[in-house]
């Protein structure tokens, strides 16, 4: 069975909703944000077949996750609540952000404005749930946005590159389906 766009968007949206209610509803809604934008990002390619676009995601998802922890060790700023020292980079920031952007690349922006919204909503839940300055959020973002963009490309069936050559020469053609 082939998800439709309609399911995708809306499970986007209703994920970070289900624990917003709580004491601690912002930081949950954060975890069921990021975790559940990954999901998307590694399950869309993989429930179409798309074992490429899938790896591309684990990728670009596993980079922002490898820079976050590099950064968090570097740089020991305290979070809001005070709880530890590892507040710099916002890594739930930038796994939605990367998901987000993965989502932008393999399935355009019909997908990616609600996956972007929910990764938006990510990094100002980690604020309100003062485990995050919004800085770090921020840097979250570019680090995720950044190993989205990088490490994964677009899907577009329609649109092809072909490598020709001849006695007189090579080149490369577009060709495109309209």
């Amino acid at each position: 069975m082939r998800p439709t766009r309609l399911t995708i968007v809306l499970s986007m949206l209703l994920a970070p909703t289900a624990a917003y209610a709580s004491d601690k509803g912002w930081g949950t809604a954060s975890d069921v944000g990021a975790y559940g934008l990954a999901a998307v990002a590694l399950g869309l390619p993989l429930a179409k077949g798309d074992d490429k676009g899938a790896l591309e995601a684990a990728f670009s998802l596993g980079a922002a996750e490898g820079a976050t922890q590099i950064l968090k060790a570097a740089i020991p700023e305290t979070r809001p609540d005070g709880s530890n020292r590892k507040s710099f980079p916002s890594g739930h920031t930038a796994l939605a952000f990367a998901g987000a952007a993965t989502i932008q690349q393999r399935e355009g922006w019909g997908a990616a404005i609600p996956a972007y919204a929910v990764a938006a909503f990510v990094g100002v839940a980690r604020v309100e749930a003062r485990k995050h300055h919004w800085y770090d959020c921020v840097a979250g973002a570019a680090i995720g946005e950044t190993a989205g963009l990088l490490l994964t490309h677009h899907n577009h069936r329609d649109v092809a590159l072909i490598p020709w050559g001849d006695s007189q020469g090579a080149g490369i053609s577009l060709a495109a389906r309209f």
